[in-house]
């Protein structure tokens, strides 16, 4: 089949579906409603001839067929836009899509230069567009490994194959309890007691539990997948939870917060630039890619 505009722009519809879920889970991402989507679902069905998701009472499902077309859905959207890249490069000015995958609170550490990267870019080119999307810890990696993100910002131990990494810097975590929790109050002698019977917060850090060996109780109620769910749980004042030291510095200095034998509990995990390496770098990737190590390292 010959592809136009208007198929490009239902492909990008279909991958964001899938991405997020389901149609309803999608109206937020495309900011249209359900209806328009499953209308436009529907054009892109007929148009290929596939049945590429079950939906209905059951739920949301993507059959066989719509697997294939979200992957090669996620090629055909990538070489556009580094098509589109390159030609601009020939007339010496950057376009394109800048695609940025990060962990949250990021923007909260003094060390990230995202928003002098983006002030750099377009400096070299008023065309460029950008996507900056916030997610768990392990999707940044997965939005640059299915091409999705041309970059991602984020913390990993134990890299995927097929990923480039390079150490922005060292993020340090606390282990922290907030006013009204048994631990904030506490005398010196009496915490190691306390943390025997204490609710530690399981988080989407849980892969650096071996890293921690910290010996506490993880058999608990309370999980939350972004440092601003453990903020929550935290401040409930009961249970504790680790927090980067930057971002929890807010509650610190407002005596709400109070990290726990910091000598003790604490952890530092590296936060990586991550690309891909099989995809080809386009002249706006490449860019974006130096202008992140030269923001980060001064």
């Amino acid at each position: 089949m010959q592809v136009h505009d208007v198929d490009l722009r239902l492909l990008r519809i279909f991958v964001a579906i899938v991405e997020c879920g389901g149609l309803s889970a999608a109206e937020s991402r495309l900011n249209i409603g359900r209806s328009t989507i499953s209308s436009h679902l529907s054009d892109l069905e007929v148009r290929l001839g596939l049945t590429l998701c079950k939906r209905g009472r059951s739920g949301f499902e993507i059959t066989e067929s719509g697997r294939v077309t979200y992957q090669a859905s996620l090629e055909l959207l990538q070489q556009c836009e580094a098509f589109a890249s390159t030609v601009a490069s020939s007339k010496n000015e950057l376009s394109g899509r800048v695609t940025i995958a990060t962990i949250d609170t990021f923007v909260s550490d003094p060390r990230c230069g995202v928003p002098l990267v983006i002030s750099a870019l377009k400096a070299k080119g008023e065309n460029i567009q950008f996507d900056i999307n916030v997610c768990e810890a392990r999707e940044v990696e997965t939005s640059v490994a299915n091409g999705r993100s041309l970059v991602g910002l984020g913390v990993s131990r134990h890299h995927l194959r097929g990923l480039d990494y390079y150490p922005l810097h060292n993020e340090t975590n606390f282990l922290y309890c907030a006013k009204g929790h048994k631990l904030f109050d506490c005398k010196p002698s009496q915490v190691t007691k306390l943390l025997e019977s204490a609710e530690v917060i399981t988080s989407n850090y849980m892969r650096d539990k071996e890293v921690r060996n910290d010996g506490l109780n993880y058999q608990n109620s309370a999980t939350a997948y972004h440092d601003e769910g453990i903020a929550h749980l935290i401040l409930s004042g009961e249970f504790i939870g680790y927090l980067p030291e930057h971002y929890a510095s807010y509650w610190v200095d407002k005596g709400v917060f109070k990290p726990i034998l910091p000598d003790k509990y604490s952890y530092q995990i590296p936060v990586m630039l991550i690309s891909s390496k099989t995809n080809a770098m386009s002249p706006l990737a490449n860019a974006l890619i130096e202008e992140i190590k030269r923001c980060h390292g001064e």
